[in-house]
């Protein structure tokens, strides 16, 4: 079985004591987010590996040191897109988290860490001039360091909107949601970006912008796992299906232990948040003591 950690919240860098205790407790108390029951999932026994999802991994490196230690091999899938506040409110700056993601690969492998430029989203401040520029910009801090960068075109729900909406009249910006053509454009600039810098761009879930020079992703893949593995030396075969969570996906089938409404990050474009300030509550009133993430989810 292969964890995520998780693409519903940022366990890394917002809940890393708590996953040690679970950790170290051998498992995790996790609500099901459709409303049916609560499951139990194992941190140890028949674990064979980790994703961690996050945009500052700095905080959790004892964490990760302990997974190690237990044999345990992870991949940490690293988001790093330096948009402007007034769409990533509280992330850290672009320069901490690439050295963050070299001293990764420094310590543990560079199988252990991909790059996330995701989502990709169009607005006034974020055209896509910005993103060539800013693509190139991180591809090259990065080059050596990671092999592939993952990216996915920003999907409007319903909450996307509502926020991405509060965003603009705070920020008098404006944003859109650009026709196929312009998105496919944009990936075969990247995907040439990419390739200069040595690296392979796969796109997350979206077949539709998949073009020459990109392929698809598998954000959770056994076999990057495997080579973590092996580059430890603890070679060993994880037996995962292809099991997607949506339409396009090419992941390997995995249990997720975090919860939405929780990560305070307050990314305006985030599909796990529909209530920043909720999000916020959640976080403050949690117990890194506790079996689940964080309590019962309050009232609105």
């Amino acid at each position: 079985m292969i964890v995520s950690a998780s693409f519903r919240t940022d366990i890394p860098a917002f809940y890393g004591p708590w996953f040690v205790n679970r950790f170290r407790a051998g498992h995790a108390r996790v609500r099901n987010p459709y409303g049916g029951p609560d499951s139990t999932v194992s941190l140890r026994d028949g674990v064979d590996g980790f994703v961690f999802w996050t945009r500052n991994v700095q905080p959790f490196l004892p964490a990760l040191r302990l997974v190690r230690e237990a044999g345990i091999p992870f991949v940490v899938s690293h988001t790093v897109t330096g948009y402007p506040r007034a769409l990533e409110r509280s992330v850290i700056e672009p320069a901490r988290a690439v050295a963050a993601v070299r001293d990764l690969a420094a310590e543990f492998g560079p199988r252990a860490v991909v790059w996330r430029y995701d989502p990709i989203l169009f607005s006034s401040l974020t055209p896509a001039a910005f993103h060539r520029d800013g693509f190139a910009r991180l591809a090259g801090d990065l080059a050596g360091a990671v092999d592939e960068c993952q990216m996915s075109f920003a999907t409007i729900y319903r909450k996307s909107i509502r926020n991405l909406d509060a965003a603009a009249r705070a920020h008098g910006l404006c944003w859109n949601d650009p026709p196929l053509a312009d998105k496919r454009a944009l990936a075969e600039d990247l995907a040439a970006l990419a390739g200069r810098f040595g690296l392979r761009l796969s796109v997350c879930s979206q077949s539709a912008v998949i073009v020459p020079g990109t392929g698809p992703a598998a954000c959770v893949d056994a076999r990057r796992l495997e080579d973590v593995a092996a580059g430890w030396g603890l070679p060993r075969t994880i037996k995962a299906r292809v099991k997607g969570n949506r339409p396009d996906c090419g992941c390997h089938e995995s249990r997720d232990i975090g919860e939405y409404d929780s990560c305070p990050h307050g990314c305006a474009y985030c599909y796990a948040v529909g209530t920043p300030a909720l999000a916020r509550r959640r976080h403050r009133a949690h117990d890194p003591g506790g079996e689940f993430l964080v309590t019962p989810r309050p009232g609105p």
